[in-house]
């Protein structure tokens, strides 16, 4: 019924090609200078915390390992749109207030980090003990092992499945317009509010979300092929 009523009318199709066309270039340009840069900012940011938290995890202190289980524990059992609340609306009732692009990039930041630190983790443990013994053997320290040997192992296992996160950290990023970011998903909300042709609009910026994850993806495709050649 919805296309019926646009073909048979050559005025309203007329008026949606208008109106998709002006909206393209405002909805790009969210995407190119608030979703990617927030994207790209807060992974490196929470890539950091995701070492971080992995390497308390499986330190031998005890202090550390709680401290990074309780985080990790509230992160994963909260939403990030409750965590994102509390950071921009929450914190000014008690005289923290944030620009909210800091507080988007603290809270995606604090996500990633946790997240990411159990795939880090679990690539760390999957490295077999050998390696470990091995290091050992040829007067390594625990630190020496770790750097050289360990991580450069894990981080091979755990690339995939962080491309997987930075992937879905794009589609998170919309999230921010409700802290009142113009990322590309409030500039489709603020185009939409003034023609009221919400279904073209969020369509068209779901297809720019479509077309960034898609590019990503393949280049997933790409690092795993080369990764590839290194393991036996």
């Amino acid at each position: 019924m919805y296309l019926n009523s646009i073909f048979a009318d050559p005025e309203r199709t007329a008026r949606l090609v208008d109106i998709a066309q002006s909206s393209f270039l405002p909805l790009l340009k969210g995407a190119i200078f608030y979703t990617i840069p927030l994207t790209l900012i807060t992974f490196v940011i929470g890539l950091i915390f995701a070492v971080l938290t992995a390497l308390a995890r499986i330190s031998q202190s005890k202090i550390l390992q709680s401290i990074a289980r309780v985080y990790v524990s509230a992160i994963r059992g909260t939403p990030l749109l409750v965590q994102l609340f509390i950071i921009f609306y929450g914190l000014p009732t008690i005289g923290i207030t944030l620009d909210s692009y800091i507080a988007a990039i603290i809270g995606f930041s604090l996500s990633v980090g946790a997240y990411g630190s159990e795939i880090i983790r679990a690539a760390i443990i999957s490295i077999p003990k050998g390696q470990w013994e091995a290091g050992y053997s040829i007067g390594m320290s625990y630190s020496q092992v770790l750097r050289r040997i360990i991580l450069p192992q894990a981080a091979r296992v755990s690339i995939p499945p962080l491309s997987n996160s930075f992937i879905s950290l794009v589609k998170d990023t919309s999230l921010a317009s409700l802290v009142l970011l113009t990322e590309m998903f409030r500039k489709a909300q603020e185009i939409a509010s003034t023609n009221y042709e919400y279904l073209l609009v969020y369509t068209e910026a779901a297809l720019i979300y479509w077309v960034i994850c898609f590019f990503l993806s393949i280049l997933q495709q790409m690092m795993e092929k080369k990764l590839d050649r290194y393991v036996s």
